[in-house]
């Protein structure tokens, strides 16, 4: 049974935190971001707290929104990655124009930089549409 009082819920979310950023910050590499771009996708203002999560993730404390948000890039990046089994392609078309509905000639990273959750989310969908799902 899990205790608050025992600290093991600390534990518990600072592990979540530690691996979740972890591979966030392997899809932002994969993917080139800059900082500033990695900082929209999580929600992130400022850039102290950026680092200081790369730094030492297990001390981040993700929100609901910032779970929400990663949520969806690593639903996007499995999609991408069943899609186009090329890492490199599957990489790539993050960038690349899309005269497809959700993006109207932009790219699904310009789409995603609007910094809202519904714009993480519609990429999904869009993504998973295309996987039949």
């Amino acid at each position: 049974m899990l205790s608050i009082a025992s600290g093991r819920l600390g534990h518990d979310e600072a592990m979540i935190a530690k691996s979740a950023l972890r591979v966030f910050f392997n899809i932002a590499e994969a993917w080139k971001l800059s900082t500033d771009e990695a900082m929209t996708l999580l929600g992130l203002d400022a850039r102290s707290t950026f680092f200081k999560w790369k730094k030492q993730p297990e001390l981040a404390k993700l929100n609901p929104d910032k779970l929400e948000r990663l949520s969806y890039i690593f639903g996007i990046y499995k999609a991408l990655q069943v899609l186009l089994p090329k890492s490199e392609a599957a990489d790539q078309w993050i960038k690349r124009p899309n005269k497809a509905p959700p993006f109207q000639g932009q790219s699904a990273l310009e789409r995603m930089l609007k910094g809202r959750v519904v714009d993480l989310y519609v990429v999904r969908q869009y993504l998973d549409g295309q996987r039949g799902w």
